[in-house]
């Protein structure tokens, strides 16, 4: 009989992973959705999309307290016939600059409701901020990167109905320090806001991007349909 261990979480926000699959021959459709459906009942919240381009065909992020919770999720749905090509690990999280932000929007940034209504176009990228010998990010001031982020926080309020933005923290984690999900009415409305946010002083001097994932939610059958081969 297999151990069950002791869960592991955080003790602030949630797990959070994102794994970028491909279809493998022989997939087993109902195999992926027994996985999304107990890694749901296991206290996992899961967002299934189908990727355009040839880095993935599909990507499941979710959330969860129990990081063993989305082991067992990964190890689903790998036995299903599909192939992790690309992984990303991180945790829900409060930017430490921001100190005036209502509890309930912290609250939302601790623990979102994801997939958001009406917004089905998705996009990820990880992040890092640069460390170079002109323009190092952790050289600066507290109150210097603190305005910085204030002014590029607001570019991003601009686009209040269009995306939503979920930034979670991968330091010590994963390669890069942040991964940015964005969840759009449009594509050009990710379109528009990444492009927007890249001529604030924090993003045009001060960031690195990592490869962008671009593609579609839906439910895994229309995912899976979409994909299937």
């Amino acid at each position: 009989m297999a151990l069950t261990p002791d869960p592991l979480s955080p003790s602030v926000g949630w797990n959070v992973i994102h794994l970028f699959l491909k279809v493998q021959p022989g997939i087993d459709a109902a195999v992926v959705s027994a996985a999304i459906d107990s890694a749901e009942s296991d206290g996992c919240q899961t967002v299934v999309a189908a990727i355009v381009g040839h880095k993935a065909d599909l990507c499941v992020m979710a959330t969860a307290e129990d990081l063993w919770a989305l082991r067992r999720l990964q190890t689903g749905l790998e036995g299903s016939g599909l192939e992790a090509v690309e992984s990303y690990v991180s945790l829900t999280e409060v930017s430490e600059y921001a100190t005036s932000t209502p509890e309930h929007i912290l609250e939302a940034r601790l623990h979102p409701n994801l997939p958001p209504e009406g917004m089905r176009a998705f996009c990820f990228y990880p992040m890092s901020k640069r460390r170079g010998e002109a323009d190092n990010w952790y050289a600066l001031a507290y109150e210097d990167r603190r305005e910085l982020m204030m002014a590029h926080g607001k570019s991003g309020r601009e686009f209040h109905g269009r995306i939503l933005q979920v930034v979670t923290g991968s330091t010590g984690l994963d390669d890069w320090e942040w991964g940015v999900t964005l969840f759009g009415v449009h594509p050009d409305d990710v379109k528009d806001c990444v492009y927007t946010m890249r001529f604030d002083e924090a993003s045009t001097r001060y960031a690195e991007f990592g490869p962008f994932y671009t593609g579609m939610v839906g439910s895994i059958d229309e995912v899976i349909g979409a994909i299937a081969r």
